[in-house]
């Protein structure tokens, strides 16, 4: 994360606001319990951040039209040019970080944190 935190600092955001507005700029809206799975972060905090999200105009929360008990996390127009902007510098990142370690390596590690996450996600169910 040194490598990417100077560009998140630079843009007064924090690593799991990132990771939720990556998510979200890739989907067409999500709901928070969607957005815990899929950016790993769990219901309590994730409360708190979208809060604080959407306090900064970064994203929108509308109930939906079919069931006014559930909500739609979206981002908003002017977080769509943000993000844009900031996934070309991380993409950057990404590629001076392959240039260092080598791309295999990396994809190495990549496959050992998805085998890891997977398995704590299945022990996570069992537990629950």
């Amino acid at each position: 994360m040194s490598r990417f935190r100077p560009v998140l600092n630079k843009h007064g955001m924090t690593e799991q606001q990132w990771r939720i507005l990556r998510v979200l700029l890739d989907e067409d809206g999500l709901e928070p319990r969607q957005l815990c799975e899929r950016c790993l972060i769990s219901s309590p905090s994730i409360a708190g951040v979208l809060m604080r999200m959407e306090e900064a105009g970064l994203i929108k929360r509308e109930r939906m039209e079919h069931d006014q008990r559930r909500v739609k996390v979206t981002v908003t127009a002017s977080t769509i040019k943000l993000g844009k902007s900031m996934a070309s510098t991380i993409e950057r990142e990404y590629l001076e970080l392959e240039k260092l370690v080598g791309v295999k390596q990396l994809q190495q590690v990549y496959d050992a944190l998805d085998t890891l996450q997977k398995n704590l996600g299945r022990q996570e169910k069992t537990v629950n």
